[in-house]
């Protein structure tokens, strides 16, 4: 039985993709496609026991999931007496018929290859078309995916319902894209296999640096992809990168798992059968650029020969760094991205010296789109290392640290940041490093004061929060300027509206008044004038949308409804209490807060029963976790007696509500909680 199992697992990861994609084009539906051959999977694991494993049990499988794909559009034919779903119905059991023949090769892979596009649709946001990918074209379960991203189940579960939701609501047809959209289709696909292969090749989060089943789940995916598309360049160009890219894992890691940096790395450890690969899938790249008439090379060939002239050195310091710095140079002019002008500072330290990197890297601090982005004061840390700048490395490589959310990478900073304060101590006279009181530890000791209440704690928590991840917890207070504070200023909030600002600005007057800070310092940046653009509505369309969802929390259906029906304040609403809604209140509709009268009507009304559910008193609406031992209690007014919950925050209730819209915001940038009750 267990043999059985395998096999199926085995076949299904080998199979699952064509067999989805064959579905798909049959039914026009990739969650029901999906549906029915699990449904021919769950056959395989009730008849294979008993009978056998057939001699092709990929055929027998899509032959299952065929017959009951057929029955479905009988089925449809019935409900909705459509005459073309019977015309359709004729022509794909020919097609069948013809594929049993061996005369459908190339309509599989074209499936396949139209599955592919399907899954990474512009419709769909960038976590969505990962796991829907991977769950359509790689086999893999929503476990396996949410053990690959350290997510739950339940949350790769509702990402993939969500996605194939969107690709029905959005009639997003089974088809390759026409010619004048396939370069910005076939770019949104590389972009997610690319994606996939990041986060296995460097993880963003938890313990290891690396997760090698996803890696070699997207060196599979973009081979297949290779294959289906062998006249696009960039596809062979992205294949090479990976290539090159996975043959260093061996060496990339110590004993413990700590990060090897590329020039320390031991390169006999590198695998050359990966190498070899590498270099002929850029070959295929160049032979498919060449017969397309010549088409200078994209990103993704770029950043490939990037790599192949890492892997052809045969030691660190033969590394053509020139070379590569014109690769970058070449490849910022396609993808001008901050992360690429980072790589490209990294070339040029090497290629003309360190000062020459920190000059490229000075221009970057400003940029918001690297403003928690750990590698740029790694960078950084390294470059000052080199000219024997260790007091400011230290600073760098201990605010990477703070950064990063993987427990090995945060590890190896922190030993490089002891590192370079062991240098400090013994190259640089103690009168030239500053001392004094580092901003974490004053921070900290500010938001502990008794006379802050909560809210001013979470007020303030947030401005200390960022001028502590721009600037790191070591940096001296001493060491603080006015040019420093508005450059953390104009890269955190230069967007903001002027309140918002203001906002901030005052938190940290109040900090640098308390820390005795220079007057030039306490000013604080500008104060902004201008009043906050008005808030837009919400259209009616959208809020259905908003409330016709079925996987959102009873806390956010009942707070959402209640501040839509009634208009009321946000803060207003937040602050009800369990024993402000008596059967009166409920009976009523109606419920007296301070000066004025929240009402509501039956949208909240059959919600609140439910979310009070006995409860005795206490906020209305609660957090979701208890406080930590080391987080500030809140009041006894401010907590349920029954389950030791605080009372939810308008910061963390509006972050909930801007993460929970991004899917229906035509922006994708989220909508605010004050949308809900404008107009």
């Amino acid at each position: 039985m267990l043999d059985v199992r395998r096999t199926v697992d085995a076949v299904w990861k080998q199979e699952s993709a064509r067999i989805v994609a064959g579905l798909t084009r049959l039914v026009r539906d990739v969650g029901l496609a999906e549906e029915l051959a699990q449904d021919a999977l769950v056959s395989a694991l009730e008849q294979w026991p008993q009978s056998g494993v057939p001699e092709n049990p990929g055929a027998w499988l899509t032959a299952v999931a065929k017959r009951r794909a057929v029955d479905e559009i009988r089925r449809a034919r019935t409900r909705e007496r459509a005459a073309d779903v019977l015309a359709h119905e004729a022509r794909e059991e020919a097609r069948q018929q013809a594929d049993a023949d061996g005369d459908g090769d190339g309509d599989g892979q074209d499936d396949v290859l139209r599955l592919m596009f399907v899954s990474c649709h512009p419709v769909l946001s960038t976590d969505a078309r990962a796991a829907l990918t991977l769950r359509l074209l790689g086999g893999l379960t929503a476990a396996e995916i949410a053990r690959a991203f350290l997510t739950t189940e339940t949350t790769i579960a509702r990402r993939i319902a969500d996605a194939k939701r969107t690709l029905a609501g959005e009639r997003v047809p089974f088809e390759l894209p026409d010619a004048a959209a396939l370069a910005d289709r076939l770019s949104a696909v590389l972009e997610v296999v690319y994606l996939i292969f990041n986060e296995g090749y460097s993880a963003t989060s938890g313990d290891d640096l690396m997760r090698p089943g996803l890696t070699l789940e997207a060196l599979r995916l973009g081979r297949l992809l290779a294959r289906l598309a062998p006249a696009e360049p960039e596809v062979h160009g992205l294949v090479a990168l990976m290539e090159i890219q996975e043959s260093r894992s061996a060496a990339r890691t110590g004993p413990a798992g700590e990060p090897v940096p590329l020039h320390e790395q031991n390169r006999g450890r590198w695998d050359r059968l990966l190498i070899r690969r590498g270099v002929a899938a850029m070959l295929r790249a160049r032979d498919a650029a060449r017969a397309a008439g010549g088409a200078p090379p994209g990103p993704y060939v770029l950043q490939a020969a990037i790599a192949i002239t890492h892997a052809q050195a045969p030691s660190a310091a033969d590394t053509d760094w020139a070379g590569i710095a014109g690769l970058y140079e070449a490849l910022e002019r396609l993808v001008p991205t901050p992360v690429v002008r980072l790589n490209r500072a990294v070339a040029v330290g090497h290629a003309l010296g360190p000062e020459a990197g920190l000059a490229l890297v000075a221009d970057l601090d400003a940029d918001p789109a690297l403003r928690d982005y750990h590698l740029l004061p790694g960078v950084r840390g390294d470059l000052l290392v080199r000219i024997g700048r260790y007091e400011e490395a230290r600073r760098d490589f201990e605010r990477a640290a703070g950064l990063t959310a993987n427990a090995a990478e945060r590890a190896f900073l922190r030993r490089r940041a002891d590192a370079a304060a062991l240098a400090s101590a013994h190259t640089e006279p103690s009168a030239q490093r500053p001392d004094g009181v580092a901003l974490g530890a004053a921070a900290a000791e500010f938001l502990a004061r008794d006379d802050l209440d909560a809210a001013s704690v979470r007020s303030y928590g947030q401005t200390l929060g960022r001028l502590r991840r721009s600037l790191g917890d070591a940096f001296p207070l001493s060491a603080l300027t006015a040019q420093t504070v508005d450059r953390v200023f104009t890269t955190a909030w230069s967007r903001a509206a002027p309140a918002t600002w203001n906002r901030h600005r005052s938190a940290f007057r109040s900090f640098a008044s308390w820390a005795g800070l220079d007057a030039s310092v306490a000013a604080g940046p500008e104060r902004r004038a201008g009043a906050s653009a008005p808030t837009r509505p919400l259209a009616p369309a959208d809020l259905d949308a908003l409330f016709a969802r079925d996987d959102v929390p009873l806390r956010e259906r009942a707070l959402w409804r209640l501040l839509h029906e009634s208009g009321a304040p946000v803060t207003a609403v937040l602050a009800l209490n369990v024993t402000d809604l008596d059967a009166a209140a409920l009976e009523d509709r109606r419920v007296r807060a301070g000066e004025r009268w929240i009402t509501w009507r039956a949208g909240t009304a059959r919600l609140l029963p439910e979310l009070i559910a006995g409860r005795r008193g206490g906020p209305l609406f609660l957090t979701d976790r208890r406080p930590g031992p080391a987080r500030r209690r809140a009041s006894a007014a401010d907590v349920c007696p029954d389950s030791g919950r605080a009372r939810l925050s308008y910061e963390r209730a509006e972050h909930l509500f801007k993460q929970s819209t991004k899917p229906l915001d035509a922006d994708g940038a989220g909508w605010t909680l004050r949308q809900l009750r404008a107009g």
